[in-house]
């Protein structure tokens, strides 16, 4: 497999973690040399937002300095009036802004910015429509076969695109956190136990199956979505950009699985067999990018 076209991008964070922590984590992401772009900032929980607002002037001159093309996300829900005013504040910004909510597309109209995988782009006329309100590349949904894909890029074909290659999938926002009710206490008095999941809180089923993962207001896939053995796939549906969501193990060395893969140099076995050692004990899935049931894997 050889698809050197295919450019990778590490995602926001979305989970809590520590200031410190996040910054350094974007230090050791502005050093590798395989990650052309980066979007950060809080998608899940504008409550999370003063956790690493003081780090973010640093981590934006870091990665900007290392070369890469950066942009700031929005949050993926708007409810509350200190939403709306950071909303505001990332719409009036100088850096690029990726719209996860669409209070956001309508203050970036008539900018460049770019739409995030919680805005929903299902067919080509959508997507020429964003084009026309200034928008230049967007992060599809994760649930999207790659056949709608294919027809979504040809249906405007000025844009550019993007998938989520690697990482639990995110599936839904919602106004109430499950996360802090499963631990006994309120969405307004949460004590930030979110961030004692730094991967996010598992969830069974009754009968004990795995089935999802909960981040804050955020329900996200139990299985971590590997699209290793589907660069090929993507890069002739016309995708353009592989995104990798930061999840708790060496982002780094997914990247360089990534670019190995997707240069010709490692096989997407090995490539799978190695990502099963440094991101162990999650089930990894292709589904939705075969038209199947998200948490199944399409072998090769």
């Amino acid at each position: 497999m050889n698809v050197p076209d295919l450019k990778i991008t590490m995602g926001p964070v979305p989970f809590l973690w520590s200031g410190e922590r996040w910054r350094d984590f974007y230090f050791g992401i502005a050093d590798c040399e395989h990650i052309e772009a980066v979007t950060l900032g809080e998608v899940v929980c504008s409550k999370r937002d003063h956790f690493t607002r003081p780090f973010l002037p640093e981590v934006l001159d870091r990665l900007i300095a290392s070369g890469k093309s950066v942009a700031l996300a929005s949050l993926a829900l708007v409810t509350l009036e200190r939403e709306i005013q950071l909303t505001r504040r990332l719409a009036s910004e100088d850096h690029m802004a990726e719209a996860n909510d669409l209070s956001a597309l309508s203050l970036l109209a008539g900018k460049p910015h770019l739409v995030g995988p919680f805005v929903n782009v299902y067919n080509g006329a959508t997507a020429r429509m964003l084009a026309r309100h200034g928008a230049t590349r967007i992060c599809l949904g994760p649930e999207l076969p790659l056949e709608v894909v294919g027809a979504i890029v040809a249906g405007a074909p000025e844009l550019e695109y993007e998938v989520i290659a690697f990482g639990r999938l995110p599936l839904a926002i919602s106004a109430r956190c499950a996360h802090a009710r499963a631990k006994g206490f309120s969405k307004d008095n949460c004590q930030f136990v979110c961030g004692e999941e730094p991967d996010g809180l598992d969830v069974d089923t009754l009968d004990g199956q795995a089935f999802l993962t909960v981040n804050g207001v955020q329900t996200m896939s139990r299985h971590c979505q590997v699209l290793l053995a589907d660069l090929d796939l993507l890069a002739r549906a016309g995708v353009t950009h592989l995104r990798l969501s930061p999840q708790d193990c060496d982002m780094v060395a997914v990247a360089a699985l990534y670019a190995a893969v997707r240069d010709g140099n490692l096989s997407p076995g090995e490539a799978v067999a190695q990502l099963a050692r440094i991101y162990p004990q999650v089930p990894f899935a292709n589904g939705f990018a075969h038209g199947r049931a998200g948490l199944e894997w399409v072998a090769a």
